[in-house]
């Protein structure tokens, strides 16, 4: 089908909820991917940071396509190869100890919320379960997910939202400190505000708040789904942050294109939900397993090391460039502060064949982590010549 065939039945047939691009894409491969007439480009946004290999990267497509000549599903009243593996490289690699599987990241924060909530309930009984989060921050759109989302324009038309969350300011000790009330259970962040404005956390504030967790017993809970999985050039960004969080949500560049979400427990929480608690249809699903397992196969420390390398060599191309303000973010999660509007400028850089992201009124890139040096520097050069005719 033409883009227009496309369009035609998305407008009569798709809910719109998404203000999309005037773009279909047809297929890719890499960090490039094209339209139906054939037209290249060049791709830094990853499907906001899911594909981490790239579009149908060889091993990840094998891995896919041999569970599915065995099974596509089955219930989780039953063991799979996939399932297990995938949870035991992600207890080594994040120094967790379980992992529940679900679909998403706003499902795997929902999962964080209960976890918290009852291990609390367990030990101290009713009327501590407060959940500090911070503001500015984005956990999701589901219902407990929205609540937790410290920024009041989604806290619109759906009432009434899920009670029990508190907002401290991120980077503020003394605030967020005075919020750690005796009726709160956990205090839930991100290491890196993605929907935010790509804005990192300062390690002095995230120390201070988790040592002040660990005295009281509230469980710290760090969301992941956006920076987990190398995309801060490590495994997850808390360990950037000599911390060991009590609860972690992860998801998008876990299953490298399908849909996954995961529950991290460590020691305080593993044993924390039982049979009847909490479960999930296509949660562990062992065809996305199998891509996830190839995907958490390839995040050795010289992997990590090169998208940590890649993402400082990303920084120091954009600060040479006309209109950039700022660079912020961790590895190849980078947030671009322009001195001039950034939406007009995504719509010429797509026209001019590549694709990046927005965040607030910044532009985010979110490449593929493997993305080649070639195309990372054929990418840049479209958003230098972009920016040096504005």
């Amino acid at each position: 089908m033409t883009f227009e065939d496309i369009k035609k039945l998305d407008d009569e047939y798709v809910m719109h909820t998404y203000g999309r691009y005037q773009l279909a894409i047809a297929h890719g491969k890499s960090a490039t991917c094209y339209a139906p007439d054939g037209k290249a480009y060049i791709d830094f946004t990853s499907g906001i940071g899911v594909n981490s290999m790239g579009f149908a990267d060889e091993g990840w497509v094998a891995a896919v396509t041999a569970q599915l000549h065995k099974f596509q599903h089955i219930s989780n009243l039953y063991y799979t190869d996939p399932c297990v593996q995938v949870a035991k490289l992600l207890c080594e690699k994040s120094g967790m100890k379980k992992v529940f599987f679900g679909n998403s990241g706003a499902e795997a924060n929902e999962g964080v919320i209960k976890a918290a909530r009852k291990y609390s309930f367990q030990k101290y009984g009713e009327g501590r379960s407060k959940i500090v989060a911070l503001e500015n921050s984005f956990h999701g759109r589901t219902m407990a997910a929205l609540s937790a989302t410290g920024q009041s324009a989604y806290h619109n038309f759906f009432f009434p939202f899920v009670d029990g969350f508190v907002f401290a300011q991120a980077n503020d000790i003394d605030d967020t400190l005075g919020k750690l009330t005796d009726d709160v259970c956990a205090v839930m962040m991100e290491m890196v505000q993605g929907e935010g404005g790509v804005l990192p956390l300062e390690k002095e504030y995230v120390q201070a708040v988790y040592k002040a967790c660990q005295e009281k017993d509230i469980l710290f809970i760090v969301d992941e789904v956006q920076t987990g999985i190398g995309r801060t050039g490590s495994f997850y960004s808390y360990q950037q942050f000599d911390i060991m969080p009590d609860l972690v949500s992860s998801a998008k560049g876990l299953g490298g294109g399908l849909p996954i979400g995961a529950v991290l427990f460590g020691e305080k929480t593993e044993e924390v939900l039982v049979p009847g608690d909490h479960g999930s249809t296509f949660g562990g699903n062992p065809v996305v397993c199998a891509g996830a397992v190839e995907i958490l196969n390839r995040m050795d420390d010289a992997f990590l090391a090169e998208v940590a390398k890649k993402g400082e060599y990303i920084k120091s191309e954009l600060l040479k460039m006309k209109h950039v303000t700022d660079v912020a973010g961790m590895g190849m999660m980078l947030g671009i502060e322009l001195d001039t509007d950034v939406k007009p400028i995504v719509n010429t850089l797509m026209d001019n064949g590549l694709l990046v992201l927005t965040a607030k009124h910044k532009m985010r890139l979110l490449p593929p982590l493997n993305i080649t040096y070639e195309e990372l520097d054929k990418g840049l050069a479209i958003l230098k010549e972009t920016l040096e005719k504005i």
